[in-house]
């Protein structure tokens, strides 16, 4: 692997040579967007069985990288005495699986969504004496999806005692359920975590097994003008499948691509992403793995562009952003929701994290009706918890113009800051 670090003014540049398998691809971007780091070009070719990656990246303000550490870490993840798949492994904070995250258990849940779930939901946890380290919760099409790390709130160590994990099981899916009537297992899921998966990767895999790709704009207030332009034709020259995807860019886009492609059993052997100020165009040719072709299956085609849509909205971020940092205590979480709750705001996405001492949580928010918060509900907000708490309140920009002479505002929560702590 070579990086040049004075290829151009503003961008790092990373090339990866290694022999070409299933989802290699998916697994150096997912290295290179742990890190925060922005991909803003890039090319993949790969025939033969050997591929050829270059990146342009920069860093989540745009800079070229400089940090020694982010250096010596990409060299040692995607360096040719690299091994990227025990990388993954001991990546901290972005895997799912019991021991994740210090001595937790780890939650699945999937389910309807509905204004103040989120807070049903930690709300039961601590009466149940459990508490969250740390969270990733994504809401799409009137569903939700959330990856919890929960332990003990009394001895801090991960809750193992089958009769407690028991309860814990059946009282949240009655809150998924809404009133408890509906029986059916398709409404709501919970499950104990037993591997490892990629945290990102996985919520795109439990809101892809929910099929909430399905029913196009369904979300209230989400602005569907605002939807990806994904095209898919076929080139006979080579038989491959052109998806050409046109859309607002933002950090993580390229992951959410192809870990769908990926999941989908897709293959890319070539590729092109590009950003143009807040908008990305990118083209990948792929295969499906057993080479059977769009046209032998009915329908294929449009469920590859609906999961590419599906991919891409899962994490924009419209509306309000909140920022409370804090030192931790046993039910923090559920106040915190429970406030937004009163205050007539759902919570379309979240990052809950703890570091040491101090609880960092990110929640996008809109209000319960889908339109904008207004002003006084974010004074009230900063009245009612921000005696206890540091609050930060960032707003995504929505329309073209706003769009335009920002940039396109990268406000999210980030691993980033996690992952240095690891780094050798």
């Amino acid at each position: 692997m070579i990086i040049e670090y004075d290829f151009v003014i503003i961008f790092g540049f990373a090339q990866v040579d290694s022999m070409n398998k299933h989802g290699i691809l998916l697994e150096v971007v997912q290295i290179l967007t742990d890190l925060d780091l922005t991909i803003t070009k890039a090319y993949i070719s790969s025939d033969g069985g050997w591929f050829m990656d270059v990146f342009h990246v920069t860093d989540q303000h745009g800079q070229k990288i400089s940090d020694n550490r982010t250096i010596e870490y990409i060299e040692k993840a995607l360096g040719p005495k690299g091994n990227t798949s025990g990388i993954l492994k001991s990546s901290a904070g972005k895997r799912v699986g019991l021991n994740s995250v210090g001595d937790c258990t780890a939650i699945e849940l999937i389910g309807r969504d509905r204004p103040g779930l989120l807070s049903e939901i930690t709300a039961v946890l601590a009466n149940l004496h459990i508490n969250v380290a740390a969270a990733e919760v994504w809401t799409h099409n009137r569903r939700i999806a959330c990856i919890l790390y929960v332990n003990d709130d009394t001895t801090n160590r991960a809750v193992d005692d089958a009769s407690r994990l028991s309860a814990m099981e059946e009282q949240l899916k009655n809150i998924l359920r809404g009133c408890g009537v509906d029986d059916d297992d398709n409404v709501a899921r919970t499950s104990f975590c037993v591997g490892s998966t990629h945290v990102d990767r996985r919520l795109h895999q439990l809101l892809f097994a929910d099929r909430d790709y399905e029913g196009g704009c369904l979300e209230t207030g989400m602005d569907c003008s605002v939807k990806p332009n994904v095209t898919i034709e076929r080139c006979e020259e080579k038989d491959y499948l052109v998806v050409t995807v046109s859309c607002k860019d933002r950090p993580k886009l390229m992951f959410d691509i192809v870990c769908t492609l990926t999941d989908m059993q897709y293959v890319v052997f070539h590729a092109t992403i590009s950003s143009d100020g807040p908008y990305a165009t990118q083209e990948y040719y792929i295969r499906h793995m057993d080479g059977c072709t769009l046209e032998k299956q009915l329908g294929e085609k449009e469920k590859v562009i609906k999961c590419l849509e599906a991919a891409i909205r899962r994490r924009i971020s419209e509306g309000l952003s909140l920022e409370l940092c804090a030192k931790d205590r046993v039910g923090l979480l559920s106040e915190v929701t429970r406030v937004l709750r009163e205050n007539g705001l759902s919570v379309t996405r979240a990052g809950v994290t703890t570091v040491g001492e101090q609880a960092m949580n990110v929640f996008y928010v809109s209000d319960a009706s889908g339109k904008p918060v207004d002003a006084k509900t974010i004074e009230e907000l900063r009245k009612e918890i921000g005696h206890t708490m540091r609050v930060n309140v960032e707003k995504a920009p929505m329309d073209k113009k706003a769009l335009e002479s920002s940039g396109w505002a990268k406000t999210g929560f980030f691993f980033g800051s996690l992952l240095e702590k690891f780094l050798p």
